[in-house]
């Protein structure tokens, strides 16, 4: 099976080029104004409105107030929605588009239950988890914790970079792989070697 990767935190028509070219399933765009990758309507719908065919484009929200999804929804080509905050799986899927829901990886988290619990979702996205932090943290968890017949519902996130993410792919066998802070110059902004690099380790971690 070939595992999907989405490039997340896009800020800049010229990462979203370098992301498709290199391959990438998914883009992924932060609508979350505390994030340093947060991006605003008009900027995102520029960069989606000159995407190639068949790229995701996934809109990554924290908490936000129904209106503003719906703004967003309304005036970008979002083909999914990504809620990283506390939403209920009846809010998560209340907004007309395929949805997933990612989970940060907290001690004592049952993701047995919480795959029953939001099993509306189109997968579930998992993170680290940092007091105070949604997401973005750069940092990694114990892959082991996943059970393996979950793993076709998995979008493995958290700290993963060029270096690890064969690893990943290996030991876990996810549907997709998410990375941001992992292929980034600065805060927002892609480095496109280290795209490529990624890329190859997900080929590499398949094989």
């Amino acid at each position: 099976m070939r595992t999907r990767v989405k490039i997340c935190g896009i800020t800049r028509l010229e990462d979203a080029q370098a992301a498709t070219e290199a391959g990438a399933d998914a883009l992924g765009f932060v609508f979350y104004p505390p994030s340093p990758r947060n991006t605003d309507i008009e900027q995102a719908r520029r960069i989606v409105a000159q995407l190639p065919p068949f790229v995701t484009t996934v809109a990554l929200f924290v908490d936000a107030e129904r209106e503003q999804i719906a703004e967003v929804v309304r005036k970008v080509q979002i083909d999914l929605i990504q809620f990283h905050g506390d939403e209920s799986p009846e809010f998560c899927a209340s907004h007309e588009r395929p949805w997933i829901k990612a989970i940060r990886m907290k001690e004592r988290v049952d993701l047995r239950r919480l795959g029953e619990d939001y099993r509306g979702a189109s997968g579930l996205l998992l993170d680290a988890y940092k007091p105070g932090v949604p997401g973005g943290t750069g940092e990694r968890f114990d892959w082991d914790r996943i059970p393996p017949e979950m793993a076709g519902r998995i979008i493995l996130a958290g700290g993963l970079n060029p270096e690890n993410v064969a690893s990943a792919v290996r030991s876990v066998r996810p549907w997709a792989v998410d990375v941001s802070g992992g292929v980034e110059a600065s805060k927002g902004i892609k480095d496109h070697q280290k795209i490529e690099q990624f890329m190859r380790g997900v080929e590499l971690g398949e094989k």
